[in-house]
């Protein structure tokens, strides 16, 4: 169920894993290739090896290299060319892609702009399971800020029940300001907003052919070796079973 967000990327048939996206205004294998020299670094002591290799196909089948969904860390990272200057990010957490910290990191790596896009329709009920509702854009710089190196954020976001509307950095000039005032919380950020900003930015996240044009390939990052004591391994619709 989608509820009141309509055109989420591939009619949400991938979320978790796409309900959160991670985006880098960098070339996709040269992003890729500085996330694999990253992880190395944080996991060599672990005996973790880690590897890159392209991934051709359609988008759904580039999403595919990611299963299974792990828990309670990511084993597999997707880095995706795109038909603008952004390269989008996704990983196989069993949860859903944790992109803040990645993103935040290697925009600061590699000199450029990042960005986290959060898009979760609120379908929870009380006797039937569901989401936790969300719209969130984060826009990370190279540079540090009164905040680590978040230029801004802006989001609406259901915190257990209740509507919360938070933002911090300079606002960018395209953004609808006085629309931050409405009487319901939800409303101050919608998802028609959030797709407007990402507009505005130079991407279309949520369209099928925003992703791999001409046939270029993605990028897959992959750890192996030692696992945590807990470690799960959980199918796409299993992942889904509680939406």
């Amino acid at each position: 169920m989608t509820g009141d967000m309509k055109g989420l990327l591939l009619d949400d048939r991938w979320a978790p894993v796409t309900s959160e996206l991670g985006f880098l205004e960098t070339d996709a294998e040269h992003a890729a290739r500085a996330f694999t020299a990253w992880q190395a670094g944080l996991g060599g002591s672990r005996g973790i090896a880690v590897q890159v290799q392209p991934v051709a196909g359609t988008l759904e089948q580039a999403l595919s290299a990611l299963l299974p969904l792990t828990s309670p860390e990511p084993r597999r990272y997707l880095f995706m060319p795109t038909r603008g200057a952004w390269t989008g990010y996704v990983d196989n957490a069993r949860g859903g892609t944790d992109a803040a910290s990645a993103m935040a990191v290697m925009a600061r790596t590699l000199g450029c702009r990042g960005l986290r896009v959060v898009a979760v329709p609120h379908t929870l009920r009380k006797t039937q399971g569901g989401r936790y509702g969300a719209v969130m854009l984060e826009v990370y710089g190279p540079h540090q800020t009164a905040w680590i190196n978040t230029v801004r954020a802006v989001s609406a976001s259901n915190d257990g029940g209740r509507w919360v509307f938070d933002q911090c950095g300079e606002p960018f000039s395209f953004e609808k300001v006085e629309q931050y005032q409405a009487r319901r919380v939800r409303d101050r950020f919608t998802f028609d907003m959030l797709e407007e900003y990402l507009h505005h930015l130079g991407l279309s996240p949520f369209e099928e052919d925003f992703y791999l044009p001409e046939g270029a390939p993605a990028w897959l990052v992959e750890k192996t070796g030692p696992v945590a004591p807990t470690h799960e391994e959980f199918t796409l619709a299993r992942a889904r079973k509680d939406f």
